[in-house]
């Protein structure tokens, strides 16, 4: 299995084409809570900062969209269990 990481990346790159990128895993601070129960320390919650010109004249919830539309195979597939965005215009 590809990591999980370049795999997110290379899709957020060829969906929206950013200027600035950086994906963060926070996971080893929810070990064990309910979207966490087997301890997992990697690949279970994920902050992403993403600055796109794709955003250019769409509202915060669109951008948002745009990015969760590109994760949700990682949300229903990978065992993503949370995703907190950051999204801005260049």
């Amino acid at each position: 299995m590809q990591d999980i990481f370049v795999e997110m990346e290379r899709l957020l790159r060829n969906g929206l084409s950013p200027s600035e990128l950086r994906i963060e895993d926070f996971s080893e601070q929810h070990a064990g809570h309910s979207g966490n129960p087997t301890r997992k320390k990697r690949g279970t919650h994920i902050r992403i900062f993403i600055t796109s010109p794709a955003f250019q004249g769409k509202s915060l919830l669109e951008q948002h969209r745009s990015v969760y539309q590109i994760m949700d195979p990682f949300l229903k597939e990978w065992g993503v269990h949370a995703l907190e965005l950051k999204t801005s215009i260049p």
